[in-house]
């Protein structure tokens, strides 16, 4: 038996984003119903380097689809270096022995499976007449986020696009070329103008300090949370936290590390103040949005089951296309 070795760019090339959606809410589902084995996130922290490393392994028992993800997150990555602030490796196994299927690059795997889980929750938590979207942070999440919700909605009236520097110019002139036809883009100066009378609210950045504030907030109003993956940061005003429903993709990584790890922390909310996972909203266990003045939270840390179907998807389709080489590992 040889091992499939496929690169990230070739990963990318066999990945769409509604196949994606499909198969990443199907494993929030059955992670909820308890049919998923998945420890929490093992993390690594690079304080002086100011970057962390996380190992994350699943199995979807239903479905015998098995992996583990190495993940890092850098943040002076691109300055330093010229890598991309994540990077990450995915090792699929055969359940009935332990063979590594297949090594793949897991970038393009953790952003079009991040940006899926921001369609997901928009699909169950926003107001299904949503059309315009505030992005906070114009990285590769602001980049499939954005794909995701237009995904969802078909089209979108306005997203408009804050960061730092000249970047929001450069996504804005990057989106308009690839979806002008479905909605328009506009980068503005504050977080304010981005946030104001949107109907969605993306943060994607790595604030450890809040960036929307509570005044900023009008009802209805949805946020995925994306940003905030690590212990200690934060992109919302807690007092936001405190009138949402609160909506997490899993409990015991959420409370550690999610939009809620700090508020958590400082008690400023409590665990009775979230309404539960996204699987549980999926499966009809728990309810979603159920007025159009409700302002909904979805907070999201990223989950080993989501990396795992979609590794899934990318073997599967490399064999079929013949994409990728084989080696002997074991």
């Amino acid at each position: 038996m040889e091992t499939l070795l496929l690169t990230d760019e070739e990963v990318n090339s066999l990945l769409s984003m509604g196949e994606v959606i499909n198969a990443v809410e199907r494993a929030f589902m059955e992670k909820s119903l308890g049919r998923a084995q998945m420890p929490s996130k093992v993390y690594l922290f690079y304080h002086k380097y100011s970057g962390d490393l996380r190992v994350m392994p699943s199995y979807l028992e239903k479905d015998d689809i098995s992996a583990v993800k190495i993940v890092n997150s850098h943040s002076e990555n691109r300055m330093k270096y010229n890598l991309p602030t994540v990077m990450a490796v995915v090792v699929l196994v055969d359940p009935r022995n332990g063979f590594p299927l297949a090594i793949m690059g897991g970038k393009a795997i953790t952003d079009i499976r991040t940006g899926a889980a921001g369609g997901i929750a928009a699909k169950y938590l926003a107001r299904k007449d949503s059309k315009i979207v505030g992005l906070i942070g114009a990285g590769a999440q602001a980049r499939t986020q954005m794909a995701a919700l237009l995904y969802v909605y078909g089209k979108l009236e306005e997203v408009r696009v804050w960061s730092p520097g000249a970047t929001k110019e450069e996504f804005a002139s990057e989106m308009q070329l690839k979806y002008g036809d479905l909605c328009r883009i506009v980068p503005v100066d504050t977080v304010e103008e981005a946030v104001e009378n949107a109907d969605i609210v993306v943060t994607t950045t790595p604030s450890r300090k809040p960036l929307v504030m509570d005044d900023m907030v009008s009802p209805g109003m949805h946020f995925n949370c994306i940003g905030a993956d690590a212990p200690g940061k934060e992109e919302l005003d807690p007092a936001i936290l405190k009138r949402a429903k609160i909506v997490v993709d899993d409990w015991e990584q959420a409370i550690h590390s999610g939009e809620i790890n700090v508020p958590i922390s400082q008690g400023i909310i409590l665990r009775e103040n979230i309404l539960g996972e996204i699987g549980e909203v999926i499966a009809g266990l728990k309810p979603g949005r159920k007025s159009d003045e409700e302002i909904t939270i979805f907070t999201s840390t990223g989950l080993a089951v989501q990396d795992a179907v979609t590794a899934q998807i990318a073997y599967e389709k490399a064999l079929k296309k013949k994409v990728g080489r084989f080696i002997k590992i074991v």
